[in-house]
């Protein structure tokens, strides 16, 4: 919950990528010929955040420059409600106006929410005055219509939307709004190590040395795992102080008078918030190393990647990252003071970001209702043959049925997440990959690439229809 284990996907790219290598007389991109309109439907079946959405955003411009106009309607379905808030308010960070922050400022501030337990008090502000806009855009479709067309929630139920409200009002800071999330994570951790909690700081070492760098998390860097493990605080810089609760970590919000009851803290707490933006990257450079030090943290990886995707979302052209620009914090140890204490009710005045967003031609992002989650794994017939690409998070996977299958279109991707970036046995990493294996076998679908011929691990598997004996012989011809 909250983040997902495996790296952002530009999910147009990875459409064209399959359909590509299924259509064999594709003979590629041709000068001078007219722009090819491509529309496609993509279904998020539990994807815990809006990574896709934002990167296949962020290289529409290089598609259109090649030729192809690209029509892209994401449906985003979550069982959790609170989950959907912080979604759309990841969303308004990462399409807010230019003329409200400069791009690194837009960076730090979406790593604060996105990965932190605390805030710092400019990123707690900016949350309480996005939260009054966001509040105003649920309620009023006109508001909605003027600051950002391309959300939809026509899908939401009335209680739904009304949960969307609790969760924009939780934000703000009222004496009845409190989130006490430094006290949830210490009594979460002391509960999920036991008899190790006296020798966790072995334990964390453990799981990130033997466990996750064995796997795809080798741009970890133990300093900053092991301060996340112990407080929720994942990307940090020493000039920055963290004090304000990140509200967005609530989950199961409830009314009660002028207060709110809610279940805590609930995510995820060994894992971390590095798979999205952090362990990969097109420049190399920041993903060298030297006696087993990393030069750069996950902590820097993702702030180069989300410079290049919300430079390319605000001005449509190629990023070139300046590498005096990322410090060098890799082997570094940084002094990890304490947190600070906090005031609820500390700041009277906000400024209000009701500025209309970013627009992206071509995008349209619908909310569905969690009532979807089951009428999707049924393939009722209102979603039948709807989808071309489907991408379904790891603890989404228990949902699914062989009816799922009728939701996809016969030239479509299935994208399927494993449970690699998590900290459980090799075998069950392995037996929950092969459960993925066989319900895509089951229901006639084949790897985009032969897993079965690569000795590696995977974070997500890709598939594709097989084609019968006729559709080959057809395409051959």
């Amino acid at each position: 919950m909250f983040w997902g284990l495996s790296a952002a996907l530009d999910l147009f790219e990875e459409y064209l990528n399959m359909a590509k290598s299924s259509d064999e007389s594709y003979e590629g991109e041709k000068p001078n010929e007219e722009p090819k309109i491509v529309q496609i439907n993509i279904l998020l079946f539990g994807s815990n955040d809006p990574r896709h959405v934002i990167k296949t955003m962020a290289k529409m411009y290089a598609h259109k420059a090649k030729g192809t106009t690209p029509i892209l309607n994401f449906y985003v379905v979550d069982g959790c409600i609170e989950t959907i808030a912080r979604h759309i308010a990841l969303l308004g960070i990462a399409l807010e106006c230019p003329e409200s922050m400069n791009l690194r400022g837009k960076v730090h501030l979406f790593m604060d929410v996105y990965g932190n337990s605390l805030l710092r008090a400019s990123s707690y502000q900016y949350l309480v005055g996005k939260a009054k806009s966001l509040f105003k855009m649920i309620t009023d479709d006109e508001c909605r219509e003027k600051l950002t067309p391309l959300l939809n929630f026509e899908n939401l139920k009335y209680r739904e939307r009304d949960g969307l409200e609790n969760a924009f009002r939780f934000w703000l800071p009222k004496e009845g709004h409190i989130f006490q999330i430094q006290e949830y994570w210490a009594a979460r951790l002391r509960k999920l190590m036991g008899v190790r909690y006296d020798h966790r700081d072995g334990a964390f070492d453990w799981d990130l040395n033997m466990v996750l760098k064995d796997r795809e998390g080798q741009q970890i860097c133990s300093q900053e795992y092991r301060h996340w493990r112990e407080t929720g605080i994942a990307f940090t810089y020493p000039e920055y102080e963290y004090s304000k609760p990140n509200k967005t970590l609530a989950v199961g919000l409830v009314r009660n008078g002028d207060k709110y009851i809610h279940r805590g803290y609930v995510g995820d707490m060994q894992t971390g918030p590095f798979a999205a933006f952090g362990l990969l990257s097109t420049d190399e450079r920041l993903l060298q190393s030297a006696h087993g030090q990393n030069d750069y943290r996950s902590t820097d990886v993702t702030e180069r990647n989300l410079l290049e995707l919300f430079h390319e979302l605000s001005s449509e052209t190629p990023y070139e990252h300046n590498l005096k620009d990322s410090r060098r914090y890799g082997s570094v140890k940084l002094l990890m003071g304490k947190t600070l204490l906090y005031n609820e009710c500390d700041i009277d005045a906000m400024h209000d970001y009701d500025k209309p967003w970013i627009q992206i031609d071509g995008i349209k992002i619908h909310f569905l209702s969690s009532e979807d989650v089951f009428k999707l794994r049924n393939g009722e017939d209102c979603w039948s043959n709807h989808f071309d690409v489907a991408f379904v998070g790891y603890n989404y996977f228990a949902f699914l049925k062989d009816s799922f299958i009728k939701l996809l279109r016969e030239k479509c991707l299935l994208i399927l997440e494993t449970k690699l970036m998590t900290t459980a046995r090799n075998e069950d990493i392995a037996s929950f990959e092969e459960k993925l294996m066989n319900y895509a076998k089951a229901n006639n679908f084949t790897g985009v690439i032969n897993y079965s011929a690569l000795n590696k691990k995977h974070s997500i598997l890709k598939y594709k229809r097989k084609m019968d004996a006729e559709e080959s012989c057809a395409n051959n011809c």
